[in-house]
């Protein structure tokens, strides 16, 4: 049996370890009985040991090579394999609206947008589980006064238990990455409101992260500035602004703080 060549421009790296392909498998486990989507099965190192929990399961592959692999070699995965760009999906329609668990060995290339988009549909996915590269974990699953904490490790925390379960060395793949990576599971809490405009949230946490080295006095104020421009009024913001919390840095507030910042911005505008 031939063997798929790796594509660079896709991110992939071939798990060739069989023993943390099992590990990673295993996580799932945490949520069972849901069905199971998995993001690029590749050669199939995670299908091969998802398939045996018996569990209703999809994957997703972009590449045309991966799937033809896994028809030949893994006939039981033939009427599971979705072709397509997850990133473009309607995740709606894999399971017929119903929740599901989210697993694989993400593509390194596209991990932070596969989070982004676990966001869109956090109702529909209570358990997300898989591998990434180290650094994107710990950015993940860092808490407050961290120097990886930042916007996905806000917007995720606010509505998952997020873990960091364990790290992969580069040996173990094909190729080897030039990073470490590691295994992550997020399970979703039980907030369904966080308490606040939600786009604004994003807006505001967006924005502050992305000055993270100012205060956050200096980074608030193009968006009170934006959101004057976009109501069409002049607001004098220097009782905002003179807050004490704005006297720190992004990484030093936690989710609850972002949320009370964003409805007190909001307040300026009532």
């Amino acid at each position: 049996m031939y063997r798929v060549r790796p594509k660079k421009k896709l991110g992939q790296h071939f798990l060739t370890d069989m023993t943390i392909a099992q590990r990673i498998a295993d996580t799932v486990d945490v949520c069972p009985d849901l069905p199971i989507l998995e993001v690029g099965p590749g050669m199939g190192a995670l299908s091969q040991y998802l398939l045996p929990k018996g569990r209703e399961m999809k994957v997703v592959e972009i590449d045309e090579e991966s799937i033809s692999y896994l028809n030949a070699a893994m006939p039981q995965l033939r009427n599971k394999i979705v072709e397509g760009d997850f990133l473009q999906m309607d995740l709606n329609t894999l399971f017929a609206g119903r929740p599901f668990v989210l697993t694989g060995n993400y593509p390194y290339n596209i991990s932070s947008q596969i989070f982004f988009k676990l966001l869109d549909y956090k109702d529909l996915i209570p358990c997300c589980t898989g591998m990434i590269q180290k650094e994107v974990a710990e950015r993940l699953t860092s808490g407050p006064g961290s120097k990886a904490y930042g916007i996905l490790s806000v917007f995720l925390q606010a509505w998952y238990h997020t873990e960091y379960l364990f790290t992969v060395p580069e040996t173990v793949f094909n190729p080897p990455p030039k990073v470490k990576s590691a295994v992550v599971r997020f399970i979703r809490n039980d907030v369904t409101d966080i308490g606040c405009n939600e786009k604004l949230f994003r807006r505001l946490v967006k924005i502050v992260f992305n000055q993270r080295r100012k205060m956050m006095r200096g980074s608030i104020k193009p968006l009170l500035i934006q959101l004057d421009k976009e109501k069409g009024v002049v607001r004098d913001h220097t009782a905002l602004l003179a807050d004490a919390e704005l006297t720190k840095r992004p990484e030093q507030l936690n989710f609850h703080d972002f949320v009370a910042l964003t409805n007190r911005v909001e307040e300026e505008f009532v």
